[in-house]
């Protein structure tokens, strides 16, 4: 549901700010968009409002980079939606989400004396009283926060991650904006309604929150490190809780090599094909063994420490599957590697709980020409990535609702495929999905899971069978006493209704129109005084009244297009 917005109070309230986008809108060749959707009406009431002019040279870009550019000059809130809906390809258009991946989040820092009173403000005491030494120039600098390096009074190196001021209220800010944009445009502009713009905006309303409390981050470390307490292959920095708030993190620093350079790893005295195998296997394992995963393990968010150990950085965009689910991705990635479509098909369906499709057939015969593709290569030559952008390229076309953690999942193991092939050439991830797929399957398939299941289904079934003989006499007590109610409700029938009161409005504004018309007639026809020239005033001003009113009809009706 969307909220409710006031247009006057927070339209007028945030003057300046619309007035950036719109300018920003009509340099980048969008001004048809603002007619279309009302905007000026609402904000300026007029083209005054527009102020600017189209660049010359965006004339020869595509509308998908031109929309890219638009959200990298209005700043951070619109970078970061971009960020976020690059990994919703069933929210946005494929030819969109190319652009939307070169979207870089790093920004000029904010100044060092702001960061230091943050600081200060969120712990309770000064920098010099904190730590034995802080770095006032920023090691990082992204579009939500930045990084300083610090030591605290025992001697530990850590990242402190300061949240820009006042980027809270930039946001809030923005997202009150967009949720009024995106509302305009899916009642005016048809063809971006199809996208469902106010069901966007609030999915990334849902997500930018979550990444502004940094207790959320800190716990989601805290998860992760559990999770691999026993595994030597991989190393999770502490958090220092103490010195920690909803916007500001210390954890201890990592002082490694980043995976982005195979001759930086060799140079370092490390293995690429080693770190690039145990990275597959450790996202492998989040997914299927844990079902807490790290969305975004690009080459930048891993560290390879001595002894060829990983560490994964940047703990803002972490997903969650359950186990059932994680059943659904096994028998994908089994149907795969068995070239079974019908397999495919059938996990696809139940994960998007859509049981019985209309063109299941179709959709079999797509997946099995995907796999033949694939039918006679090694599982080495197999890009398992871009069979799951098949896939979900399908799902969307086939209108298939797989859950948003899907996206994520899908784009985790795409991303650590990637890395895995830079750091070596040889390196199979479908060999590496493998083993953890046909366990999870075994595990489904345990007898003592299954008897588990079955027992649970059980106390399911009797708590039913126990309260049914109530259930059903309170039914039909309500039923004898006429207290049964019983309600419909319609969608898609606002359209109709809009035109409908239209009609009903120029209806009556037609029949007051004949009215007046017929009045003053009558008052001309007798004469009734004061009179001008021998014509009665009131019969005039009648007739000049009516005029008017015929007037603006005919402009309400051409404005609409519809006579």
């Amino acid at each position: 549901m969307v909220r409710k917005i006031g247009l006057v109070s927070r339209t007028y309230r945030h003057i300046n700010r619309y007035r950036e986008i719109v300018t920003v809108l009509v340099k980048y060749g969008f001004d048809d968009l603002i007619t279309r959707s009302n905007l000026e009406k609402y904000i300026d009431f007029g083209r005054k409002l527009l102020p600017g002019e189209r660049e010359r040279d965006v004339v020869s870009l595509s509308r998908w980079e031109r929309i890219r550019m638009v959200l990298e000059e209005l700043g951070p809130t619109f970078i970061k939606f971009g960020q976020i809906m690059s990994n919703r390809p069933d929210l946005v258009p494929q030819e969109l989400i190319v652009e939307l991946k070169k979207l870089q989040s790093a920004v000029p820092p904010f100044p060092e004396e702001e960061a230091k009173e943050l600081v200060e403000e969120e712990l309770g005491k000064s920098v010099d009283e904190l730590f034995s030494d802080y770095t006032t120039g920023p090691i990082a600098s992204a579009s939500i926060a930045q990084v300083h390096r610090a030591v605290l009074k025992n001697g530990k190196e850590v990242a402190v991650k300061v949240q820009r001021p006042g980027i809270q209220q930039i946001i809030e800010t923005d997202i009150e904006i967009m949720f009024h944009l995106a509302a305009l445009m899916e009642k005016y502009v048809e063809e971006i309604n199809l996208f469902d713009p106010v069901a966007i905006v609030a999915e990334f309303e849902r997500s930018i929150k979550r990444e502004l409390d940094f207790h959320i981050e800190a716990a989601a470390i805290e998860r992760f490190g559990g999770n691999f307490q026993t595994d030597r292959t991989i190393y999770v920095p502490t958090v220092y809780w103490d010195y920690s708030t909803s916007r500001v993190l210390t954890m201890e620093f990592i002082d490694g090599v980043k995976a982005s350079s195979v001759e930086v790893l060799l140079a370092a005295g490390l293995d690429p094909k080693l770190l690039a195998s145990r990275g597959a296997d450790l996202v492998l394992k989040q997914v299927f063994e844990h079902g807490f995963f790290h969305a975004d393990p690009h080459p930048g968010n891993l560290m390879a420490l001595p002894g060829n150990v990983v560490c994964f950085l940047d703990y803002g965009m972490m997903g969650g599957i359950s186990m059932k689910d994680r059943g659904y991705l096994s028998g994908i990635l089994t149907g795969i590697v068995n070239q079974d479509a019908a397999r495919i098909t059938k996990t696809l369906l139940q994960l998007s709980a859509t049981p019985h499709l209309k063109d299941a057939d179709k959709l079999e015969y797509e997946i099995q020409a995907l796999l033949e593709q694939y039918s006679y290569r090694s599982l080495k030559s197999i890009n398992m990535g871009l069979i799951l952008n098949q896939l979900i390229t399908l799902i969307i076309s086939y209108r298939l609702k797989a859950p948003s953690h899907f996206y994520l999942l899908t784009k985790a193991l795409i991303t650590i495929e990637g890395v895995g092939r830079m750091l070596d050439p040889d390196f199979d991830m479908v060999t590496h999905a493998k083993p953890f797929a046909k366990k999870l399957l075994k595990e489904r398939m345990n007898p003592l899971k299954l008897t588990k299941d079955l027992y649970l289904s059980a106390i399911d079934l009797s708590v039913l069978l126990r309260d049914l003989p109530s259930e059903v006499r309170e039914i039909l007590t309500q039923l004898k006493g006429g207290k049964i109610r019983i309600e419909f409700e319609h969608k898609g029938l606002e359209p109709i209704q809009e035109t409908h009161n239209q009609i009903g409005n120029r209806i009556a504004f037609a029949i007051v129109l004949a009215a007046l018309l017929m009045s003053s007639a009558l008052i001309v026809l007798a004469g009734i005084p004061p009179q001008w020239n021998g014509v009665p005033m009131i019969g005039i001003v009648g007739f000049l009244g009516a005029g008017i009113m015929g007037f603006w009809l005919l402009i309400s009706i051409l404005r609409h297009g519809k006579m």
